[in-house]
């Protein structure tokens, strides 16, 4: 065996006779047996310079077989070249780990659900037990804790957060004491999942969300693993900055969400039913079937005092969508305050108008008003349109009336006039009160042709007797195969029938009167 001056610096103990297996490292004899003995045993080619450590350090070796068999290893510090390779090969992984941390959480907005990828994505990437915790809802915490290769579990706690250094902090959305200034032992017993064991080292690190912390996240690591080092450290707060705009943004949405819910049911047209012995029925389509709401609406006003009528009131804002169910909120309201004067429809209208033009809005509106009380078997009508198409009233002999009633349309002009006629239905007939949407609804055979009056009156005449519900069914039901799956306005119709009833005295002088079958 023989060395140069740097060889000898490198591996003090090799002298010329020595044997290499005495004084070089196990890789570097098996590569050079390999070389010396060719044959069945011979380690096959690999891809790259062979590499090994040496005194803590990387070497690459590089053989050279001379002419008289022998071989010479030429030895290079290859320490720094490996460093930078496993930092970069790190800094791949957690790349890659944040991209699909983003993928993951983003493709939610169900605050649990990203709770559930937070605490299981970093107890299997980022320590031994995860916990997702949430802002407190009063004095209780929800937690989601999951162990690593297990599954995430909620729970709601009645805890003090600022018993725990620095969580109490994070939930507030500071930056918490560091790591490696808690002591494990004095974690909580709620903190450490069942099982979990001796806890080594702990992160506590806030989840930020949209302006608002949008929780914490603590991580945990077993005694027999590492400590968190600052870079770990560092890279968990990467980790929890995607988890946090994630929980924000399934809050904010959840959030966003039932306040439109609670507006929706506000806007939503009611459901009508029997009142006062008259019959009511009513159907709303909005021209988008992802929408809820549109420009079309209707409402019954049941009366104050039995024995007067009750008020309907069917309209159509002009546009459709949320900006147009923003004004038809505004008309039914407005119309709910003026009911004190139910019985004169041309006030009520006037004073809609001027409510509308005072108005930002620049939208205007079309309207029918019906008044509907029964008196005997008969249901007495008052009807007045404001630029709204006329009732139709369905006789019992399937004769198909136009009522005698026209106006202006609302909020256009600040002068308007109107006509009231009045009708009386007898037993099985019915009134009709419907918005343009349906005339004007493109599709027949060749998919141009509107649904029209006459083509509404024809499919009415055949309705003579039915219940009201009956009717608008199938006045719907025509509608709709008539449009096929082309774009619609908004379509509302109501129904007013005087049912085939007569009326009965209070049972036992206790109960006042009622209609019945």
């Amino acid at each position: 065996m023989r060395r140069n001056d740097a060889a000898g610096l490198l591996l003090p103990a090799a002298a010329p006779g020595t044997p290499l297996t005495d004084v070089a490292p196990d890789w570097l004899c098996a590569a050079h047996t390999a070389l010396s003995l060719p044959g069945p045993h011979a380690v096959p080619d690999t891809e790259g310079p062979l590499r090994g450590v040496i005194g803590g350090r990387c070497f690459e070796a590089h053989p050279t077989i001379r002419k008289d068999g022998s071989v010479a290893w030429w030895l290079v510090d290859d320490t720094d070249h490996q460093l930078v390779r496993e930092a970069l090969c790190m800094e791949r992984g957690r790349t890659a780990f944040l991209a699909k941390a983003s993928n993951v959480l983003l493709s939610s907005l169900n605050l649990a659900r990203c709770m559930d990828v937070t605490a299981q994505m970093a107890a299997e990437s980022l320590a031994d037990a995860a916990l997702a915790i949430a802002p407190a809802r009063g004095q209780r915490l929800p937690v989601v804790t999951c162990l690593r290769g297990g599954a995430p579990v909620l729970s709601t706690l009645t805890v003090d957060p600022d018993d725990v250094p620095g969580l109490g902090e994070a939930l507030r959305g500071f930056p918490p004491v560091p790591s490696r200034w808690i002591d494990p032992a004095t974690a909580p017993a709620w903190m450490v999942p069942e099982g979990f064991g001796p806890v080594g080292s702990i992160v506590i690190t806030p989840l930020p969300g949209h302006g608002v912390p949008a929780g914490a996240l603590i991580l945990l690591r077993r005694t027999e693993n590492a400590a968190f080092r600052d870079e770990e450290e560092v890279f968990a707060r990467l980790f929890a900055a995607r988890a946090g705009a994630a929980m924000s943004a399934a809050r904010l949405y959840a959030e966003q969400s039932t306040i439109t819910d609670v507006l929706m049911r506000e806007l939503l047209p009611p459901v009508l039913h029997h009142i006062s012995g008259v019959d009511f029925a009513g159907r709303y389509r909005p021209s988008a079937d992802h929408e809820r709401i549109g420009g079309d609406f209707y409402d019954v006003h049941p009366a104050a005092v039995e024995g007067e009528a009750s008020l309907v009131s069917l309209g159509d804002v002009c546009g459709k969508g949320l900006e147009a169910a923003v004004l038809t909120g505004k008309i039914r309201n407005t119309l709910h305050a003026l009911l004190p004067m139910a019985d004169d429809h041309q006030r009520m209208l006037g004073l809609l108008n001027t409510a509308l033009l005072s108005s930002h809005h620049t939208r205007f509106a079309t309207l029918v008003l019906a008044s509907a009380v029964r008196r005997g078997n008969v249901v007495d009508l008052k009807l007045t349109s404001g630029g709204h198409p006329s009732p139709l009233i369905i006789r019992a002999d399937g004769t198909v009336e136009e009522a005698d009633t026209h106006g202006t349309l609302i909020g256009a002009i600040p002068n308007i006039s109107s006509h009231t006629a009045s009708a009386s239905l007898a037993p099985g007939e019915s009134c009709v009160l419907y918005t343009d949407g349906i005339t004007e609804a493109k599709g027949g055979p060749m998919g141009d042709a509107l649904f029209g009056e006459e083509r509404l009156k024809r499919a009415l005449s055949d309705c003579a007797g039915m219940p009201a519900e009956g009717i608008v069914e199938h006045i719907q039901m025509l509608a709709a195969q008539w449009l096929g799956n082309r774009p619609h306005d908004d379509m509302a119709v109501v129904v007013i029938s005087a049912p085939r009833t007569h009326h009965l005295s209070a049972v036992n002088g206790h109960t006042r009167g009622r209609f019945t079958a």
